[in-house]
């Protein structure tokens, strides 16, 4: 008999998160890393952890994910996309408190591209009258 998994894409600027979730002890892995040696600051671990604290599974549910593209905030915000995203699909009864928190919602902002004559998306070079 197979375990039961559920899964949960999540995106967030340039990275995706792709997110397992299986019945188990509330261990969190990325990449094959431990969250606390995968994510240096506590901020962004509390930010992935945030679906679970929510919806009350913390003990319930080992995360096993896979994250690719983009930076530490970025991979972060994918991640909690896709753990809300699984969490729905374990139990359709949570969606009320994602949503209402938030986590349901893809942020579209996304970087800015670079023109033409400038050095950034918006930077330019300095103006000299003379």
């Amino acid at each position: 008999m197979a375990k039961l998994q559920n899964y949960g894409t999540g995106r967030r600027k340039s990275s995706v998160a792709r997110v397992r979730l299986l019945p188990g002890t509330g261990k969190i892995t990325v990449n094959g890393k431990d969250l606390e040696d995968y994510f240096g600051l506590e901020l962004v671990k509390r930010e992935v952890r945030r679906p679970l604290i929510i919806t009350g599974t913390e003990g319930k549910y080992d995360v096993v994910a896979r994250v690719q593209g983009g930076g530490t905030t970025g991979q972060s915000g994918a991640l909690r996309h896709g753990l809300s995203r699984a969490l729905i699909q374990a139990d359709p009864e949570l969606r009320a408190t994602l949503k209402k928190a938030g986590f349901l919602t893809r942020d579209p902002r996304m970087k800015e591209r670079k023109k033409y004559g400038l050095k950034k998306a918006r930077k330019a070079s300095q103006f000299s009258k003379r």
